[in-house]
């Protein structure tokens, strides 16, 4: 065959021609090959019984282990004070009292807590019988829309405690020395989160809760 372009394709050009068409002819049958076969899913684990206290009555029940202790608590004994805000652990609409500290309860498994003393705002007084702190929240007009309400009882609760057991916090100057201030208020209330901004009234509730038990 002749390398003369007027004689039509060279022998370069079908050669080339010839390779492009080889691989446009072998990259569908490399698409056709059958998948891998899929991982075997993973099963139901099996339930697990955990026995806990929970505002001071003794609960037993059968979990599966993912569980969380807030959907623990709001979807099997129908304690629904303590809301599901981010589920994250990022804005504290869910704290609980447990053994006398607080937590996020969406960021740990109820399975964990076998034995513990949870405290939800159930827990705290009642509508005829109020925690001062709950007492301190109406007075002052603490909430507005509410939903971040229980989780900020409790943790000012429990934040009182840390100031009373001596627990430095960030802003804390003398480590041997913790006092209550505003300013210890807010750094410590910083993972409850208000977005109707009630910030200036919840301070002034704990404040009041402080002063009367000092």
């Amino acid at each position: 065959m002749s390398d003369d372009p007027a004689a039509g394709l060279s022998r370069r050009e079908v050669l080339g021609t010839g390779a492009a068409t080889a691989s446009m002819i072998s990259v569908p049958a490399i698409a056709r090959a059958a998948p891998p076969d899929p991982p075997p899913s993973a099963s139901t684990p099996e339930p697990l019984d955990v026995t806990l206290s929970v505002n001071g009555k003794m609960h037993t029940l059968s979990l599966d282990a993912r569980t969380s202790l807030l959907d623990m608590a709001r979807e099997r004994l129908k304690l629904t004070g303590s809301k599901k805000g981010c589920d994250h652990g990022q804005c504290g609409a869910c704290t609980m009292i447990v053994n006398g500290r607080r937590i996020n309860s969406c960021l740990t498994l109820a399975v964990m807590h076998e034995g513990d003393k949870i405290t939800t705002i159930e827990g705290l007084g009642t509508p005829d019988n109020l925690h001062p702190m709950q007492a301190a929240f109406v007075k002052h007009d603490g909430y507005q829309c509410g939903y971040c309400t229980p989780g900020q009882i409790c943790s000012s609760v429990a934040m009182l405690g840390e100031i009373k057991a001596g627990i430095p916090s960030h802003v804390t100057a003398d480590l041997d020395q913790v006092r209550y201030s505003d300013a210890e208020v807010r750094e410590r209330m910083s993972g409850n989160i208000c977005r109707c901004a009630a910030y200036p009234n919840i301070v002034a509730a704990i404040r009041d809760v402080h002063g009367a038990s000092a």
